[in-house]
């Protein structure tokens, strides 16, 4: 039993079954990830639980008062700003749900504000890291010739090509590979597909793993791409263990995972003159503002670089 599926029976039963309809909502007509749901009731079962111990039974009787209670409470035993604020947006996902199932007749978070999050400039390693990492696994999969050390090029050449995220680098199809446009098509958050463009690197990596990917795969291998030592899909945590072993190759370049890879491609779009909008479409983000973070980065090069330059800075 998930410490979810404990905290939702442990409920009285007007919260556990707002908890149980808005699991099947997020995870049946919304399509978020098993994680994305988890993290949603567990938000809203806390949310519940200190709830019920104030005398509460139904999700009607809480008020925007309750609400900054809950998150008061959590910031004082140590919660981050961020977890503020995933619990200030599980609060409003769920309530607006139940406004318009009948499960309460308003919403008190539409006067709820969220805490602000400081901007925060993600590490990221260097174009001549990325080069010095690239460079030794390569090396080092000529050396050994084996299906897995070939694997593990694509999968570094795909995340970091492709910025995608480990979710869907995992559930490419071999079919999701069009060769003529050199492009994959995968799904992303919320099941949304997109279409992301790969370089000659990647497709190269791309097409030595599918001449290997026999030496891996099983009858049950099914269509994907990429496969683990026994045959089955790549499991994420695998995936997460190639990044930070190929990692090492640089001892002074930060110790990113799959999503690291992201922000770099990302971020060395942008500085080599990509316009914030197509890489906005290339990582699948729904908001511009989200992909605005990454000029943050690129803009505190440029005033380095100007400070450092310039007779008058």
């Amino acid at each position: 039993m998930s410490a979810v599926t404990q905290r939702v029976e442990e409920q009285p039963v007007a919260f556990a079954t707002a908890l149980e309809r808005f699991r099947d909502h997020l995870a049946l007509e919304r399509g978020l990830s098993a994680n994305t749901v988890e993290a949603y009731l567990g938000d809203i079962g806390s949310l519940f639980e200190t709830m019920a111990t104030a005398g509460a039974t139904n999700p009607s009787d809480i008020g925007v008062a309750d609400l900054r209670t809950w998150l008061a409470v959590a910031q004082t035993e140590g919660a981050a700003p961020a977890t503020l604020r995933r619990h200030g947006s599980a609060a409003h996902t769920f309530f607006r749900w139940a406004v318009r199932v009948g499960l309460t007749d308003t919403d008190p978070t539409a006067t709820l504000r969220s805490p602000k999050l400081p901007r925060r400039l993600p590490r990221t390693p260097s174009r001549a890291d990325m080069a010095t990492i690239m460079t030794a696994v390569i090396a080092r999969a000529g050396e050994e010739g084996s299906p897995m050390s070939i694997r593990d090029v694509a999968v570094l050449e795909v995340l970091y090509g492709g910025g995608v995220r480990v979710s869907e680098l995992c559930g490419l199809d071999v079919d999701d590979i069009d060769w003529s446009r050199g492009t994959i098509q995968v799904t992303g958050k919320g099941n949304k597909q997109r279409v992301v463009p790969l370089g000659l690197p990647a497709l190269d990596a791309l097409t030595a793993w599918l001449d290997a990917r026999p030496g891996l795969a099983t009858a049950s291998s099914g269509p994907a791409v990429f496969l683990g030592e026994r045959g089955a899909r790549l499991d994420p945590r695998v995936a997460r263990r190639i990044v930070h072993a190929a990692m090492t190759a640089v001892p002074d370049a930060p110790d990113v995972g799959p999503h690291g890879l992201r922000h770099a491609m990302a971020t060395h779009l942008l500085e080599g003159g990509a316009d914030l909008r197509s890489v906005q479409e290339m990582l699948g983000h729904a908001s511009l503002a989200t992909t605005q973070i990454y000029t943050h980065v690129t803009d505190e090069r440029l005033r380095a670089a100007y400070r450092q330059a310039h007779p008058r800075a």
